[in-house]
């Protein structure tokens, strides 16, 4: 039987992997396998930590560029490894949000594995503020984002002002092809049965082109920069990335790390899973501030930072973050 997918969607730091741990912890039904399958831009993986809340949720990244430019046979192939393996009762795909989503759709209906995938709607997550400031206008991708959605929805909507909010509702109502729904939803608290509206095929990207100026972009393999830390750097689809990764005994001082880590600018985006004394916290932030919650993972501390985060003072700053040993 053909497997329910879904490809979820969105600009930096808009919640899709916040909407895909809900979905996740909240709305999958009892006894289900669920698999998902993330691509990151930059080489240090966090949403195989964000998003294994149990032994039931089995997670697959891509790292580094976008799925169908740099990735296109390692997503097919992972996608057809996940369905055989996993056998799992859903699978949700989430691009880098930087990524052109026309041509994974375009592997999922044609590729190795078109015949073991029932694809449902596509979900694209939208800022109202983003959309009414302009600020994503010149990125062709955000576009198509929106263009090939079936469900679109205006996460965030408990900071966005009223007026952002009814105008990106007034012109998303007279989107042709319409949606076969748009809906309003924060902290991407997505309705289960959005999942299962169904995919339409003949929605076209209005940038078909854009992958062909994409910047797949280079990736360097994590080196050591001292005892128990290791870092990579990256760049691709225009942006710049940095992270680390910390040996699982290394132990955070909570109060201390959440500050550095707020007042970190510029970053467009950073994720984070660490060790803060018996509690490991999961760690989001972006434009709108710095997010921790508890969370399942026990293998090692990371960062990822997406943007031009000055990667020398972090570093130093994020060393001084931890605890002496002994200390927990």
């Amino acid at each position: 039987m053909a497997v329910p997918c879904n490809v979820i969607t969105g600009a930096l730091g808009v919640g899709k992997s916040t909407a895909i741990r809900y979905l996740l912890q909240h709305h999958r039904p009892r006894g289900e396998r669920w698999a998902v399958l993330v691509n990151e831009l930059g080489a240090i993986p966090v949403d195989h930590a964000a998003l294994s809340v149990d032994d039931n949720v089995v997670v697959a990244d891509l790292p580094g560029g976008c799925l169908c430019c740099t990735l296109g046979a390692p997503f097919d192939q992972t996608v057809e490894r996940l369905l055989r393996q996993e056998r799992p009762d859903r699978l949700l795909i989430e691009p880098t949000g930087l990524g052109h989503p026309a041509r994974v759709l375009e592997t999922l209906r044609e590729g190795r594995s078109a015949k073991a995938v029932d694809l449902k709607a596509t979900i694209t997550l939208v800022d109202p503020r983003q959309w009414r400031s302009g600020e994503l206008a010149d990125h062709p991708a955000w576009w198509d984002q929106i263009e090939l959605a079936d469900v679109l929805i205006a996460n965030k909507a408990d900071l966005a002002p009223s007026g952002d909010l009814a105008a990106f509702m007034g012109w998303a109502a007279d989107l042709f092809p319409p949606k076969s729904r748009v809906e309003i939803t924060r902290d991407g608290q997505l309705n289960p049965s959005w999942l299962d509206e169904p995919c339409d095929s003949g929605r076209s990207p209005l940038f078909p082109d854009a992958h062909a100026s994409t910047d797949g972009g280079q990736l360097r393999e994590p080196e050591p920069v001292t005892e128990g830390v290791w870092r990579a750097c990256g760049r691709g689809l225009g942006q710049r990335s940095v992270g680390w990764v910390f040996a699982a005994a290394t132990v955070f001082d909570r109060q201390r790390l959440l500050r550095t880590l707020g007042e970190l600018r510029p970053a467009q985006r950073l994720k984070g899973v660490f060790r803060t004394g018996r509690d490991w916290l999961l760690v989001n932030g972006d434009r709108d501030g710095i997010r921790a919650e508890t969370c399942t993972w026990r293998a090692d501390s990371r960062l990822e930072v997406i943007g031009n985060a000055d990667a020398e003072a972090l570093e130093a700053a994020l060393l001084a973050c931890r605890r002496e040993k002994g200390r927990v």
